[in-house]
Formats: C-alpha cells, structure tokens, sequence
C-alpha cells in the first residue's frame, strides 16, 4: 500500500496532459535549468496550502517529504 498524502491527492486533479500542452504551447520550459513549471507549480501550491512565510519554508516543507516527492510528479526539492 502507498501512503499518499492529502497534497499529492489534490495535485492529482489537475490534469498533467494540459499542463503539458499549455507548457510545450507556450514554451515556459525552453530555458529552464532544473527547475520546470511543474515543479514551480507544485511549489506554489505547496506554498499556499502551507501558508509559508519564505522560501525556505517551501524548501524545508518539500525536504521533509523527500520519500513521496515522486507522488507529486518532481523528482527533487527545489
């Protein structure tokens, strides 16, 4: 059984498919350097759902939770 959390429960609704087409549409990640939108998306999110005061409170928040970062669709904190 996979412990998901309630996070990567909301991320899951949005539609990965879109977001692809919208990024590839766009081109927001043509010169990006490790840092794609999904993740900024994702790290945006976490922000507000978290209610972070800092960006050091986004990284140490994603940090902690390092075993189940592949659930929200990012390989490595930012």
């Amino acid at each position: 059984m996979i412990n998901v959390n309630l996070f990567s429960q909301i991320i899951s609704i949005l539609d990965r498919n879109k977001f692809s087409k919208l990024v590839n549409q766009y081109q927001t990640d043509k010169h990006e350097k490790g840092y794609d939108s999904w993740t900024q998306l994702v790290s945006m999110l976490f922000f507000q759902f978290a209610k972070s005061q800092s960006v050091r409170d986004i990284s140490n928040g994603l940090l902690s939770d390092t075993g189940n970062l592949n659930h929200l669709g990012i390989q490595m904190a930012p």
